[in-house]
């Protein structure tokens, strides 16, 4: 949350000691690598994490990227879980998640759909340094769980993009709350360590409380236009008054979705998910999120 850090090319110093927090690697295969049951880093820049711990690493040792990216997403999933999905609920990527770290040499992040595969960046603050980044890629591969070749289309390439930068919003701020970190404010500003080497302070690669509407606010690039839809579940987050009912309705709802959905037909699924789910009043709460963006009528 201290926006005048930056990089400084790697540097250990830039990071002070009171800004690490230890944490617990969960769900290990016992191998000594970074491998468990929801993620497992397959290859890395420098020598692969082995060993039974603990892995007190910082911010210039290869090392430290790897194990952020094996301990995000596997949070992310058991966040998932946490909400049904696997037991009263279908189950949403309930598997290992291959990733690549810091093996993709220009400062970008992608998932990649055959093999599925998350790859990690390098260049100003390495992505894997940045847990937001790490759970937005993992959103990707949460779509394409539920909807095989999901983002087929503008407006369904912009939901993927919201929903990656939102799940990371919801992910980070439990995940703070979990291991006694400060939650960070504002909480809709994603991404800021990633995003000190190129944008101004407060830095935000995006936001989810943007004043972005439909159709006029549409750019023709999905993470622009994703900032539309990304508005609409922070209102449905902010409207239920209840973080784990919205985020059950908005991953619950994609399994709807066609792979070229549209936004208004990706709302109004998620308006009937939340009927099916919570009732009236919680679907009218879902349906004016869409509506205050120009979604649905």
């Amino acid at each position: 949350g201290d926006q005048s850090r930056t990089d400084g090319k790697d540097s250990a110093a830039a990071v002070p000691a009171s800004a690490y927090y230890p944490v617990t690697l969960t769900n290990l295969d016992g191998s000594g690598y970074l491998s468990g049951d929801y993620a497992k880093v397959v290859t890395e820049t420098g020598t692969p994490v082995y060993g039974s711990g603990p892995f007190n690493f910082t911010r210039d040792q290869d090392g430290f990227e790897q194990v952020m990216a094996y301990f995000w997403v596997t949070e992310a999933q058991k966040y998932i879980q946490s909400l049904g999905f696997g037991s009263e609920l279908p189950p949403v990527n309930r598997r290992q998640q291959a990733l690549k770290v810091s093996q993709y040499g220009i400062d970008n992040s992608y998932q990649n759909d055959q093999p599925d595969i998350i790859r990690l960046g390098k260049g100003g603050v390495d992505d894997a340094e940045d847990g937001e980044v790490i759970v937005h890629e993992y959103g990707h591969a949460v779509h394409n769980a539920q909807v095989p070749g999901f983002g087929t289309s503008l407006e369904a390439g912009s939901i993927g993009e919201a929903f990656g930068d939102y799940l990371a919003l919801t992910v980070a701020d439990s995940v703070a709350r979990a291991n006694g970190a400060p939650v960070r404010t504002p909480l809709p500003c994603l991404m800021d360590w990633d995003s000190t080497s190129y944008t101004s302070a407060p830095h935000c690669i995006r936001r989810t409380d943007t004043d972005k509407k439909y159709p006029q606010d549409v750019r023709g690039e999905v993470h622009a236009d994703g900032e539309i839809w990304s508005r609409a579940l922070w209102d449905i987050r902010q409207g239920l008054k209840d973080v784990r009912k919205a985020d059950r309705i908005i991953i619950n709802a994609q399994f709807r979705f066609a792979p070229d959905t549209t936004f208004a037909a990706a709302a109004q699924h998620t308006v009937d998910t939340a009927q099916v789910m919570y009732g009236a009043q919680a679907a009218a709460t879902v349906k004016a999120a869409f509506v205050d963006r120009g979604i649905l009528k």
